[in-house]
């Protein structure tokens, strides 16, 4: 038989060891950061039912959480409020004793190294769970700025490392990077959730943080899962306000958002691999049908591979932890 001339791409695949000599994208713990959802009271540690594996801790658990996240070599924790009290303006997120307050004192004690970046919005502390102020039914974007910027300098001075506001509000970057700067606080970098979408996969968190709307959705402010091209306005938008990084939310569902915003920008990119993403594989796995690992490394090493230099994730420790 003539000779056949083909391609032989099976040659880098023979051995694990050359697989992993010419793999591609590669994770690390420094890719992760861990979200954690920050109670009132003492010795709390509340299994939230909907994310099985997570938990609500009150700030006497810090310690012993934040000696397991730094052990696995994970460098980053985002902070979320689930406060006692809330009113029609969300007073408990800007505060001065509000509990992400009290809890980013707590974590820079125990681990200064430890980076601490905090969700700015309004959602976890309105008694209507909508991210700013509401009249006649509708979220007032200018006079919510005003709040959310606030809550940025309070968060700064109580020792966040970073800012991340999550609210979609027009111009919240200009307006924070503005009021940060105005109080001193011009090194503080501005992690933007610059591309959030109004997702189905948000349902989780909703119980974790108890942040459901009272009324209506979010439509109005975050956007709408079947645009492409708006993304890249609202990116673009944030750079020119000041951001010094972005967040693409979700993820799975958008992984051509994020390497689209990848091609565009220079920025560091950071993806929101979100609640309901990790309750559809928690499930599945309690129910034994797939591997959680497997699945778990194959999905995070998806959403690096589409372009983001970090991830927000439930599977954090977990990924950490096989990692090592």
């Amino acid at each position: 038989m003539d000779q056949i001339h083909f391609k032989r791409h099976r040659r880098l695949r023979k051995s694990a060891s050359l697989r992993a000599m010419v793999r591609e994208t590669h994770l690390h713990a420094e890719d992760l950061i861990y979200p954690l959802f920050i109670v009132e009271g003492e010795n709390k540690r509340n299994e939230i039912s909907s994310m099985p594996g997570a938990f609500q801790i009150s700030l006497d658990l810090l310690k012993d959480e934040i000696e397991e996240i730094t052990e696995l070599g994970i460098k980053a924790v985002i902070l979320f409020g689930v406060p006692d009290e809330k009113d029609k303006c969300g007073t408990g997120a800007y505060i001065d004793d509000g509990i992400v307050q009290k809890a980013t004192r707590i974590v820079k004690e125990l681990a200064p190294e430890m980076l601490v970046i905090a969700d700015t919005c309004l959602c976890e502390y309105t008694d209507h769970g909508h991210c700013g102020v509401v009249e006649d039914g509708y979220v007032q974007n200018d006079r919510s700025l005003e709040l959310l910027v606030k809550t940025a300098v309070s968060q700064a001075k109580a020792g966040a490392d970073i800012i991340a506001p999550s609210n979609m509000m027009d111009g919240f970057v200009a307006a924070i990077r503005k009021g940060l700067d105005e109080a001193g606080f011009e090194e503080i970098p501005i992690m933007s959730y610059a591309v959030k979408y109004s997702s189905a996969f948000y349902g989780p968190f909703r119980e974790a943080a108890n942040s459901a709307p009272q009324f209506g959705d979010r439509k109005t402010y975050q956007m709408d899962p079947a645009n492409r091209m708006e993304a890249l306005r609202e990116a673009q938008s944030d750079m020119e306000e000041g951001a010094d990084m972005l967040i693409v939310k979700p993820a799975l569902s958008y992984l051509d958002i994020i390497r689209d915003v990848r091609n565009e920008f220079n920025a560091p990119l950071v993806a929101y691999n979100v609640s309901g993403e990790y309750s559809l594989i928690k499930a599945a796995a309690l129910n034994g049908w797939v591997d959680e690992k497997a699945i778990v490394m194959e999905m995070l090493t998806s959403i690096k591979r589409a372009g983001a230099d970090m991830m927000i994730t439930y599977f954090a420790k977990d990924a950490a932890r096989w990692l090592k």
